[in-house]
Formats: structure tokens, C-alpha cells, sequence
């Protein structure tokens, strides 16, 4: 398969690696982006850079939160300009009432027209893209955190075994900064627990290829792989990630410092990321 110069440049913006050394990998792979990728990561030479850094539309994010229910939804637009309109703002808005208010789970016509009623008036392109409901436990609590103008929202959905700790002031203080965290390190997995097999599995063929050709017994080879595959843990799973005012602890053990000094159990169950442009 030829290989064409927007091949290259296509794998060089996802992995950040050189335009020769992308060229090799695509011509390896026989012009099979995801396996050239791969073949980058194993040579060690793609770059941490994740794809959700790369926005390439504008828009704005939105989060509503309503009893045992949140939402997040992203709102685009083709200009900046429209983006920070108070009429599309505004719509965003409404748009998340309307959700919660009918239990909606995905566009329609009946949201569709309240976008289309927008479009007539400011004569610019607008889409719903996209929006995810999220279900509260009994008794738990969200913390959101919206960044700047409506790039980067978060909900990070908690549990406790007594509700009322969550009217604790320092508390409350830490569910904001966990919020705060997920939108600075933007954590792929809650927990090594919630990692999926195909990630697991394709992380360990990486690790393996790296270090097939060292000059060690199998087993001490597979030692270094799975140590490997817990650092990496340690930088994707939110709990295990260093947390974001206090780098000497995880979150789970600044989580587990904060709810005994609260005198109650505290849990993160879930959470939620979108930044406006991006799908991941």
C-alpha cells in the first residue's frame, strides 16, 4: 500500500514521533495506522501526548446535576465567537434541563429543534454532539468542575455510608479538588480493577516487545513487563494517581486521610471527562 505524506503527518500528530520514523511504521504495518502506532509504542518512540489533547472544533461543555441524575454535553459551533455567545450558552443549558427533565439519553428531534431555533437566529452551524447521563447513587454526591470558557468539564460521582459528611466542609473542599484533578491529569480508569482485558492485553504485547531482545531469563523479562504495566497504572488510574494539591499521596490515600479525619467512609464510584472538540 503507498504510504502518502498526510499518512505520515496523520500518525505524526497522534504519536508526536519523527516523520521518518512514522514513514518506517506505516510502511511496516503496510500503511495500517492503528498497527503503526503500535509498532511506535514499542519501539518506544510515540509520545505520552493522548489524543483527547488535540480539539479541533469549537463548542462549548456543559454539566447540570438534578437529584439522582447529572449530565455532561457538548454543544458545537463553528467560531470561537459563537462559542462565547450568551444565546449559545444559554441554550446549552436549557438543552441539559430538557434531558433530565424527559430521562432523554441520546439526540432527538425534539432536542434538534431547540438547536435548529439557534441556528435561524445567529445563521451559524450548531450540533448537539453528544451527552451522557450519570446515575447517583442513594445519598451520594457530585462534584462538577467546569474549566474557563467551557472547555473541560467534570463529574466525579461519590458515595459515603453517612451522606451528611458530604456538608463537611473539608470534605467538600476535596471532592471539588478531585474534580479539579480528572480535568489537570485527565485519568483514563478509576482503578487498576476498571481497566479493560483489550487495554491490559495490548499494554503487556508493548512491554513484552521492549524488552524481548534484553539479555535476561524469561522470568526476571516478565518481571520488568509487569512492573511496567503497574507504573503505568500509577499514571492512568485516577485513585493511583498522584493527587492534584497534595503530590506526596494518591488520591485514594488523601481520600482515605480526608474521610477519617471526617469520621466516615468515602468513595469515588465514578466520573465523567469531555472537553469541547474531542470525543475521548
Amino acid at each position: 500500500m503507498a504510504i502518502t505524506a498526510a499518512d505520515v503527518k496523520k500518525l505524526r500528530d497522534i504519536t508526536g514521533a519523527g516523520m521518518m520514523d512514522c514513514k518506517k511504521a506505516l510502511a511496516e504495518a503496510d500503511g495500517d495506522m492503528a498497527q503503526a502506532e503500535k509498532i511506535l509504542k514499542e519501539m518506544g518512540l510515540a509520545a505520552v501526548a493522548k489524543r483527547q489533547d488535540r480539539a479541533t472544533e469549537n463548542g462549548r461543555v456543559f454539566t447540570l446535576v438534578k437529584g439522582d441524575k447529572a449530565v455532561l454535553l457538548e454543544l458545537s459551533c463553528e467560531t470561537d465567537f459563537v462559542a462565547s455567545n450568551e444565546k449559545f450558552k444559554a441554550l446549552g443549558e436549557s438543552l441539559c434541563e430538557e434531558v433530565l427533565a424527559k430521562g432523554y439519553t441520546e439526540p432527538n428531534d425534539e432536542l434538534k429543534s431547540m438547536v435548529d431555533a439557534l441556528i435561524a437566529t445567529i445563521k451559524e452551524n450548531m450540533t448537539l454532539k453528544r451527552f451522557t447521563v450519570i446515575d447517583v447513587p442513594a445519598g451520594g454526591y457530585v462534584a462538577t468542575y467546569i474549566h474557563g470558557e467551557g472547555s473541560v468539564a467534570v463529574d466525579v460521582i461519590f458515595s459515603s455510608d453517612n451522606p451528611a459528611v458530604f456538608e463537611n466542609e473539608a470534605v467538600k473542599e476535596f471532592t471539588h479538588d478531585c474534580a479539579l484533578h480528572v480535568a489537570a491529569f485527565k485519568p483514563q480508569f478509576l482503578n487498576a480493577a476498571s481497566v479493560t482485558k483489550e487495554y491490559e492485553e495490548e499494554q503487556l504485547s508493548i512491554f513484552r516487545a521492549q524488552v524481548a531482545s534484553m539479555d535476561k531469563p524469561e522470568k526476571v523479562k516478565e518481571g520488568i513487563v509487569r512492573g511496567k504495566l503497574n507504573k503505568l497504572y500509577s499514571e492512568i488510574c485516577f485513585l493511583s494517581q498522584p493527587f492534584v494539591k497534595d503530590d506526596s499521596m494518591s488520591v485514594e490515600k488523601k481520600m482515605a486521610e480526608v474521610a477519617k479525619a471526617a469520621g466516615a467512609k468515602l468513595e469515588i464510584v465514578s466520573f465523567k471527562y469531555y472537553q469541547a472538540g474531542v470525543d475521548a
